[in-house]
């Protein structure tokens, strides 16, 4: 008799990996009004409120980001540009 091998779905533990999307966010902090303008497919403008002080501009941005893309702000990661106000974001 030989031996099945399982495929990748059904080995125990393994999750199937979800697509992701990376964008270039150029950031205003400090901005009368939120706003996310999508320039083309991966460029987007976003405006915040919040200064660019201890976190705070980029944690509006992801709660923004994340309510446009319709998912958790935990799925949404700065992967570049902390600091900077061009930044390189990753959507799960």
């Amino acid at each position: 008799m030989v031996e099945r091998r399982p495929d990748k779905t059904e080995v125990e533990g393994s999750i199937p990996s979800s697509p992701t999307m990376k964008i270039i966010v150029k950031a205003k902090p400090g901005s009368q009004k939120r706003k996310l303008e999508k320039v083309d497919e991966h460029n987007y403008i976003i405006s915040v409120t919040e200064p660019a002080m201890e976190g705070k501009a980029n944690a509006a941005i992801i709660k923004l980001l994340a309510a446009h893309f319709d998912v958790a702000p935990s799925l949404v990661e700065i992967i570049s540009g902390h600091m900077a106000r061009t930044k390189v974001i990753e959507i799960h």
